[in-house]
């Protein structure tokens, strides 16, 4: 169980963040010196330089994206040039790519980065910039949107890249396509005409996976643990009905793979702040504010409990809490993790995406009159960063091309490098771990510095 530090603050991990804020310069300096476009997307690392391994290309976004938050945090103007040329000559593909579910990754991670820079003034820009990204993001929503199945109960989901029948976890981060889509006032035409909201199905993919992705300690099945989540959730195409959990990624169907939850926690938090732009009148016909926001905070609590009840001491988890590893490892909830034990490795990756998760949230329910319940997220949040930003999972090697070690990508598949004389992957990064912890030290920074709060949608 993670030992919250109560007396921590967003200010005094400044210096820790300007360090890594300068180790990440480093490391993308160094992967835009020996990387093209064709050498395909790097998604994780293997003896420390990048590589490309992946089902679909759902990581390359996050490459062009940190550069655009390097930016963000430093104002070095070459960052800005990566990250501005690349997204132009690049990510076309992206927008229009109708076999995945990842358009909030790579698509709200280039385009919106941009967006969001040139909405603040960051750099000087002319009017058909900011339209060329908005039209990439209107398209991408729509596009996301239109990868949907219907459920028996009336509403439905975006479905993965294994088909109809397959909900992932992970799209409730990519949902952020939708809503920013949304907030642009585009909307989805299908046959006819007929005009599909994208409100309404980010609305409806978010309470699909409230429903059967996250559960609720309420008898479901056998295994059922409040907070849990199935990577994978199976229905019947023919007909909407839901079947079963499964998992891609994780140990078993049964088990949490604690990327897919941290990916539960961030997307609903940030949905719920989303929520707080979009007039009441729209979300009349969806049921309605309190039913809306009531599904994802209860989703939301859920999921951010059991993190902080099922991850080390240090907030840093391993890579499935139900990983048969584990028993090997005796009480290793009662201190910190260790990546380099010989039964199963961590995930700094799914602690970078739950530091969002943790403090987003923690700050929705201050603002909303939850102080203690908010509090004690934000300032677990606050731990797991502080302890990310430390030895052994800051990567300090100068030769290394990552920024967060100890990064699992699939462990099932064992796709993960395993240095020689170890037993399970260790000592590797990822682009997506990479990605939110650079987002997540931009997100303290700025709250740090009384600086604009930074969202996916840009107030």
């Amino acid at each position: 169980m993670i030992r919250t530090d109560v007396g921590i603050t967003a200010e005094a991990l400044l210096p820790q963040i300007e360090a890594a804020w300068g180790l990440s310069a480093s490391k993308i300096d160094l992967l835009t010196r020996n990387r093209s476009a064709a050498d395909g997307s790097p998604v994780f690392t293997v003896r420390g330089q990048y590589t490309s391994k992946g089902w679909t290309e759902w990581t390359q976004g996050f490459e062009f994206g940190s550069a655009l938050l390097q930016f963000d945090a430093t104002n070095e103007r070459r960052f800005l040039d990566v990250g501005r040329s690349k997204t132009r000559a690049v990510m076309a593909s992206h927008i229009t790519h109708m076999g995945v579910h990842d358009h909030g990754f790579n698509n709200i991670s280039t385009y919106g980065n941009l967006r969001r820079l040139i909405l603040e003034g960051r750099f000087a820009s002319d009017p058909a910039e900011l339209e060329f990204c908005e039209l990439a993001l209107k398209c991408s929503g729509a596009v996301q949107a239109r990868r949907w199945t219907p459920t028996a109960e009336g509403g439905g989901f975006i479905y993965s890249f294994n088909g109809p029948h397959s909900l992932f976890a992970d799209t409730m981060r990519s949902l952020r396509s939708l809503s920013l889509a949304h907030r642009l006032g585009h909307a989805l035409l299908e046959e006819q005409d007929a005009r599909v909201s994208l409100l309404s199905r980010m609305v409806a993919h978010a309470e699909t996976t409230a429903r059967y992705a996250v559960f609720y300690g309420e008898g479901r099945d056998a295994y059922d643990v409040r907070g849990r989540v199935a990577h994978e959730s199976i229905f019947n195409v023919n007909n909407g009905v839901y079947r079963c959990p499964n998992s891609q990624q994780g140990y078993s169907a049964f088990s949490t793979w604690t990327r897919g939850l941290a990916w539960v926690m961030l997307g609903f938090a940030e949905e719920l702040e989303f929520l707080e732009t979009v007039p009441n009148g729209e979300l009349e016909p969806l049921g309605g504010r309190t039913r809306v926001e009531a599904m994802m905070r209860r989703a939301a609590e859920a999921t951010c409990d059991f993190y902080c009840q099922n991850s080390p001491t240090d907030g840093i988890p391993y890579w499935d809490t139900g990983a048969p590893g584990l028993a090997a490892l005796g009480n290793y909830l009662d201190r910190p993790a260790d990546p380099f034990n010989d039964y199963e490795p961590v995930d700094s990756s799914a602690a970078a995406i739950a530091v969002q998760g943790l403090l987003r949230l923690g700050k929705w329910l201050t603002d909303h009159g939850n102080s203690e319940t908010g509090a004690r997220y934000w300032q677990t949040g606050l731990t797991v960063l502080h302890n990310l930003l430390a030895e052994p999972y800051l990567s300090t090697d100068e030769k290394h091309q990552g920024l967060l070690l100890h990064s699992v990508y699939h462990r099932p598949n064992g796709w993960d490098y395993v240095p020689e004389g170890r037993r399970v992957p260790c000592g590797e990064s990822s682009m997506w771990g990479d990605y939110h912890l650079r987002e997540a030290l931009l997100f303290v920074q700025r709250v740090a510095l009384r600086q604009a709060y930074l969202t996916f949608y840009t107030p």
